[in-house]
């Protein structure tokens, strides 16, 4: 299991006695790697209280806060699993769904994603801008992400050794998930609210994210820019047609200025909207071709079932962290 956990002091003990519960009855040897993803409460040591008491728990502590797809690519890299679950803390998704991922598993296929039915605790603005945005982004990308799937998932070791491949800075995992492809299949459930705590998910971060999508898996936005003023170019020879047959015919004086206005107000707003876009790609651009590390670790704790050596080569594209035992 990879837990990624960012602030999350007032659910993690309640999400580890439902999780170890759940996998002592599946019977399999196990460990969950959870991810200190820089937060600035006692998240981090009610984690190292966790791993004293439990012999199949990891700790990683990053440097700060990267961001969860990031956090969960750290988790990912040091798991060492032959099948591989991603789970919010929050406990919105249930680890007793964790044995019907694991059996869907067991009958061959490489990725099973948890579906939701419903989602509870949620606001009808926040479920009608989920809704709007895979329907948004289906039609956009050539690569088809499941609708109201979260990151909540099993994935075979071949599928975390392939999301591994992936070098990128701008990591929108639920894209990633959905490009591998192998077999796939969609486990549905309810989807709770959150046990304790607030969601670090407000607006402005999802309107982020949604860009961070949509910009990772279409040019889309680019062509329709382009569309656009190709448009506008026809609309405006055809007006200065009409315009100059005016004069010419009957003598009509050119539009004054308020009309004037508004066409340069019109075109200006619509250039900038493409300067935007573009400065979108270009700035993702800028980030890739830096290469800079996805991640530092402050510290790595081990579980009983990590092996040091297979721990340093999982961050291939990092300063290899240290192993902090105690």
């Amino acid at each position: 299991m990879v837990v990624p956990c960012y602030n999350e002091q007032e659910v993690i003990l309640e999400f580890h006695a439902r999780l170890a519960a759940v996998m002592d009855k599946l019977g399999n040897p196990w460990e969950v790697v959870y991810v200190n993803d820089g937060s600035k409460d006692e998240t981090f040591p009610v984690l190292c209280g966790i791993r004293t008491g439990c012999a199949n728990c990891a700790v990683l502590d990053l440097s700060r806060n990267y961001g969860k797809e990031i956090a969960l690519t750290a988790g990912m890299q040091y798991s060492q699993g032959q099948a591989v679950v991603v789970i919010d803390a929050d406990l919105q998704d249930p680890p007793e769904l964790i044995p019907a991922l694991v059996e869907e598993w067991g009958n061959g296929f490489e990725v099973v994603y948890a579906r939701r039915k419903s989602r509870a605790g949620e606001s009808g603005l926040k479920k009608t801008t989920a809704k709007l945005f895979y329907h948004v982004i289906g039609k956009l990308s050539r690569v088809q992400i499941p609708a109201n799937t979260g990151d909540f998932r099993l994935l075979s070791r071949k599928a975390v050794d392939s999301l591994l491949a992936f070098p990128e800075q701008h990591r929108f995992m639920k894209g990633l998930f959905a490009w591998i492809g192998y077999s796939q299949k969609a486990v549905y459930y309810h989807r709770d609210p959150r046990f304790a705590g607030e969601s670090k998910w407000n607006y402005s971060a999802l309107w982020n994210f949604a860009i961070e999508g949509i910009t990772s898996f279409s040019t889309v936005p680019l062509r329709l820019v382009s569309y656009l003023g190709s448009l506008i170019a026809i609309f405006a020879i055809i007006y200065a047609g009409g315009v100059i047959y005016k004069t010419l015919v009957f003598g009509d004086p050119v539009q004054g200025y308020p009309s004037l206005m508004v066409v340069i107000l019109l075109l200006g707003s619509i250039q900038l909207i493409g300067l935007g876009v573009i400065g979108e790609y270009l700035g993702r651009v800028s980030n890739e071709v830096k290469r800079r590390p996805l991640y530092f670790l402050d510290s790595y704790q081990i579980s009983s079932l990590s092996k040091p050596s297979s721990a340093s080569k999982a961050g291939e594209f990092n300063n290899p962290p240290h192993s902090d035992e105690e």
